[in-house]
């Protein structure tokens, strides 16, 4: 069963739905220029198609490398950290067998038991300030070993997502300067077609657009139906619509409607 419209399509329509003044152009001109921004807006949207999810491709390769080589910065500060932690208990090894040798001197030199102990447990000390350093150092060694292999994985997965990155931003390039020079005239067309159209319906005209699925806002009647949702349009719309007294929408989808004669007066001129 079809759907009634929306609340937010039942705002447009107040903007819309409009009489017409001695200053305004007519409604049928109004809708020619509708039709003919549509028209226009369309073909600016193949353009895009053509270029297809190739710039969301290029946009996620860009902030995949720049990710990584984040991630890499970080890996090569741990790995600075990780080899000054390293150096620093291998000087404290150094340390702690200096004062082992000096310990072991003094011990051929005591006077008495008392002296002889209290060596002894700076000995003892000392030699296990050692063994925890040697245990340290193999820590951050293995840890030093698994940064380098990240910083390797890394570089080598950069240099895949550069190469596809070039290929990608070569194919955008070569497709943007096919369609460039004629996507900048139908730009054009489109801004100097907007500046004649009444600011609310413009603004209308784009709400419309923007929630449309193929981006169609204006469509015209197809056998008796909406040309965007394909509903029947009941007979007396019909010719409200061909009679262009007011700018009608369809009461399903919201777009807004067009006789197929005016529009394909549009189309053929």
């Amino acid at each position: 069963m079809a759907k009634r419209k929306t609340e937010e399509e039942e705002e447009i329509a107040p903007v819309i739905h409009y009489k017409k003044t001695d200053d305004e152009i007519s409604n049928q001109k109004r809708l020619v220029a509708l039709f003919t921004l549509q028209q226009i807006d369309s073909q600016i949207d193949k353009i895009k198609i053509i270029r297809g999810e190739l710039p969301l491709e290029v946009q996620d390769l860009e902030d995949e490398i720049a990710g990584l080589e984040t991630r890499i910065d970080n890996y090569i500060q741990e790995t600075s950290q990780l080899e000054s932690q390293i150096a620093e208990k291998k000087a404290s090894i150094l340390d702690s067998q200096s004062l082992i040798k000096k310990y072991e001197e003094q011990q051929m030199n005591v006077r008495n038991n008392r002296e002889y102990d209290s060596l002894t447990k700076e000995l003892e000390f000392q030699n296990l300030e050692i063994q925890l350093a040697e245990k340290r150092i193999k820590e951050y060694s293995a840890d030093l070993e698994l940064r380098k292999a990240d910083i390797s994985k890394a570089t080598l997965v950069i240099d895949d997502r550069k190469n596809e990155l070039t290929i990608k931003d070569s194919e955008l390039n070569a497709i943007v300067e096919e369609t460039k020079k004629e996507e900048n005239e139908l730009v054009e067309k489109s801004t100097n077609l907007e500046s004649l159209i009444e600011p609310r319906l413009l603004t209308a005209y784009k709400r419309i657009r923007k929630n449309a699925r193929n981006g169609l806002a204006v469509v015209q009647i197809e056998r008796e139906s909406c040309g965007g949702c394909f509903n029947k349009i009941p007979p007396q719309h019909q010719l409200d619509i061909k009679m262009h007294k007011k700018i009608i929408v369809c009461e399903y989808c919201g777009r807004i409607l067009i006789d197929s004669e005016l529009a394909d007066s549009v189309q053929n001129s």
